[in-house]
């Protein structure tokens, strides 16, 4: 299942979502008025 987060969500909480990422390896969803936006993911990942 997808990790999904809003925008507001990316702004407070930077640094979980980033740890999130490079241990996961995995991506995150990232959505703006409740529309998808952007993907966020590890270098590593990319």
């Amino acid at each position: 299942m997808p990790n999904i987060k809003s925008s507001t969500d990316l702004r407070n909480n930077y640094n979980e979502i980033s740890t999130f990422c490079r241990e996961s390896r995995e991506p995150v969803f990232i959505t703006k008025n409740g529309q998808g936006d952007l993907v966020v993911m590890s270098i590593e990942t990319y």
